[in-house]
């Protein structure tokens, strides 16, 4: 049993082919082009699939987790910021029915790279709260063994809860946000102010924080520290047994990763605190898994 797994964002747009056991068979990965805004997105959409078909035509259907709010009832992305410009209003569903004539399953990117990482580790929690620190923060989660999407297709917005009140200015429109201190992006500009050095990602800001490097120290400390606290918060709100942290950031893990877990021991965090394992995977193998789920509960895909 197979199906095409897409993962939908600004940048690029990847598909696979994916089996019953998480196996990708196929994998395509295409530039986004943002510039003809909806349509442009589509033909790079299409274009994708059409390749993936070239190598396998026993598919049961097509699983696609966007960038942006999506009511998954309907297929449809109620809310997109201008990194997929024109993106707001489609109805995926339908577009994918109607041009290829196969079930398909459409939710919020965060929530597909959940369900990928879930599956990954043999679906052996039944509440995982999943951080993704990259560009942005996002995240998504899980409460027994149900990706709970919120009233308003909005749960798992964690990026966007205040950190600090009245603290940083966000693009939201709030000030404090997650986001404005947990995010690669802002990892970055933090320490390019404060050191006097200029690093262009995370990876060399981390190398030199393992290094004892005295200006990022304290930088990268406090970054942890926050971090820290997110994980706290989120224990003592969803109550995971479960967060598992994902995005570029983890990516240079071995630099930080045991800073973190010291940090969390001085707290009252009684849950499992896990790296993501999948990478830029984690999307097209969650959106194979969220297809298989809902074809196997008979529901309308």
């Amino acid at each position: 049993m197979k199906a095409i797994g897409i993962d939908i964002g600004g940048t690029t747009i990847k598909g696979a082919i994916v089996d019953e056991k998480r196996k990708i068979h196929h994998q395509v990965t295409i530039q986004t082009n943002r510039s003809e805004g909806r349509n442009g997105i589509l033909a790079t959409l299409t274009t994708t699939i059409d390749q993936l078909l070239e190598n396998e035509t026993e598919i049961m259907g097509i699983g696609i987790g966007t960038a942006g709010r999506v009511d998954v009832d309907r297929g449809k992305v109620i809310y997109s910021t201008a990194n997929l410009p024109g993106w707001q209003g489609i109805n995926l569903r339908e577009f994918i029915t109607n041009t290829y004539a196969l079930p398909a399953f459409i939710d919020n990117d965060a929530n597909a790279a959940l369900a990928g990482e879930w599956w990954n580790r043999g679906e052996i929690y039944d509440s995982v709260t999943f951080l993704t620190l990259g560009t942005g923060v996002g995240g998504a989660n899980m409460i027994r063994r149900k990706i709970f999407r919120g009233n308003l297709w909005n749960g798992g917005e964690w990026g966007h809860v205040i950190l600090y009140p009245e603290g940083r200015a966000c693009n939201c429109g709030n000030r404090g946000c997650i986001e404005q201190y947990l995010s690669g992006t802002a990892l970055v500009k933090t320490a390019n102010g404060q050191s006097g050095r200029t690093y262009t990602n995370g990876a060399d800001l981390f190398e030199a924080f393992q290094a004892g490097d005295r200006k990022i120290q304290p930088i990268v400390e406090r970054y942890l520290d926050d971090l820290a606290l997110v994980v706290y918060n989120l224990s003592v709100s969803i109550d995971p047994e479960a967060v598992i942290i994902g995005g570029g950031v983890i990516e240079s893990k071995d630099q930080w990763w045991d800073v973190l877990i010291e940090k969390l021991t001085g707290k009252d965090v009684n849950l499992d605190v896990l790296p993501a394992a999948l990478g830029n995977k984690a999307g097209m193998i969650g959106a194979v898994k969220l297809l298989f789920d809902a074809m196997s509960k008979g529901g309308e895909v």
